[in-house]
């Protein structure tokens, strides 16, 4: 029965239909068959959607939001630029710094392509760079945001695999950074080839004083909400609410570039944000109890035992299965869905539940830059108004150095563990 359940999901995602809303109709299509009552259906739903944690989600949103309507990115642009605007092909690697700074902040890949993005790709078109490679640098960078602290996948990771929300952004930390020295090493080969411009002095020591100084309160951020976490001061939940006051005070009350008319409509946005995840988590634990029901798990685990799989071995199997299931959905479904899976057996072959979070959630954030669903890329073929697949052909030589620094992160642990271990 469960076989005929996954073709049936398969063929309705061949036609289009919304993923969450197949896992529904197999899901229901398999209890009216088996004979469980469908009061199931509403136990599952409200419980899956009951979690103090999630509250995280929707308030990083929003941070994301008020960030970019406050005028803060654009003091974090500043910032960048006069740090390391001087180097062949300048703009693209501020484009990167930029996403790294703002990444301490939001946690959102979307938000980061859609709000940081637009005056990253402005700045780089008035300077002479093609709007594919300006579109491909943006898309590639954006994907930080999700490693370094805070991060909405990881909090939605954290529920699904009942990790610690704090370490995890902790474990995010290097691996985020390695991400941003990898695509600029990249970007330094593509520039001098393409002899991309570059400013001909380094910024005088004052001017990077001035905009560091423009910058200071929006970089503090990362510093409250991780000393907040830390030092026992709140809850990563509570931080995310920390951050949202925060990011008030800035825009309505320190910048004053935040219009006060704006702010419902940006509640708005986090609610049909919200909505869309929480109908995700709902469909999903039907299957989740599905799963259970038919010991698919146990069966897992029991093949994995059989088979004498390692941890290594177990672990470039799910890197393919994890690169695959993004290329074909967003990041939270995907995590929703394997988290009941993978679950039980990272804990049977004692892979650290924080190593596997950063491992899932980098190869989910690579497929996020590829067809057919590359969400980052459709938001960015709306703004520099160029098709789908060119985008992602420019972005083709960036994927090398995240895949590369995914490798890294996979078999060698001790680079997402380090900090967290340190803390401990």
């Amino acid at each position: 029965m469960f076989g005929v359940m996954l073709i049936v999901l398969l063929f309705l995602v061949l036609l289009r239909v919304p993923f969450a809303v197949g896992i529904g109709i197999v899901s229901i299509g398999y209890l009216w068959a088996e004979g469980v009552p469908l009061l199931i259906v509403a136990q599952q739903m409200v419980q899956s959607v009951n979690s103090f944690p999630f509250l995280a989600f929707p308030m990083f949103v929003l941070v994301g939001l008020l960030m970019n309507g406050g005028g803060i990115s654009q003091r974090i642009f500043g910032f960048a630029n006069s740090v390391i605007g001087h180097l062949r092909g300048g703009l693209a690697h501020v484009n990167v710094l930029a996403s790294i700074v703002f990444a301490g902040m939001s946690g959102n890949v979307i938000a980061d392509a859609g709000g940081l993005g637009v005056i990253e790709i402005e700045a780089m078109r008035k300077e002479g760079y093609e709007d594919d490679f300006s579109a491909a640098v943006t898309a590639a960078s954006s994907t930080i945001g999700p490693i370094i602290p805070p991060s909405i996948p990881m909090v939605i990771y954290a529920m699904a695999f009942e990790a610690s929300i704090g370490s995890l952004f902790l474990a995010g930390i290097i691996p985020g950074l390695m991400m941003g020295l990898a695509l600029m090493i990249t970007i330094a080969i593509i520039a001098k080839r393409r002899n991309y411009p570059k400013r001909e002095h380094m910024a005088p020591f004052s001017e990077i004083l001035t905009a560091f100084g423009r910058a200071f309160l929006p970089l503090l951020t990362p510093v409250i909400l991780l000393g907040g976490i830390f030092s026992g001061i709140f809850t990563p939940t509570e931080a995310a609410a920390a951050a949202v006051f925060y990011a008030l005070v800035l825009g309505l009350l320190v910048y004053r570039k935040l219009p006060l008319r704006d702010i419902p409509g940006m509640c708005v946005r986090v609610l049909l944000n919200l909505g869309t995840v929480l109908y995700i988590l709902a469909a999903v634990s039907i299957l989740t109890w599905i799963l259970s029901r038919e010991r698919v798990p146990d069966m897992l685990i029991m093949l994995i035992n059989q088979q004498n799989v390692t941890p290594v071995t177990f672990l470039i199997i799910s890197n393919v299965i994890l690169l695959f299931f993004g290329f074909l959905t967003t990041i939270t479904p995907a995590i929703i869905l394997l988290g009941p899976v993978f679950s039980p057996i990272i804990q049977t072959l004692g892979i650290d539940p924080v190593h596997f979070g950063v491992v899932m959630v980098l190869n989910l954030m690579i497929g996020a830059l590829t067809p057919p669903v590359g969400p980052v890329l459709f938001v960015l073929s709306d703004i520099v108004k160029l098709p789908f697949m060119r985008i992602f052909r420019a972005t083709l030589p960036l994927l090398v150095p995240l895949l590369i620094t995914l490798i890294l992160v996979t078999f060698i642990p001790e680079i997402t563990l380090f900090i967290p271990n340190l803390v401990k």
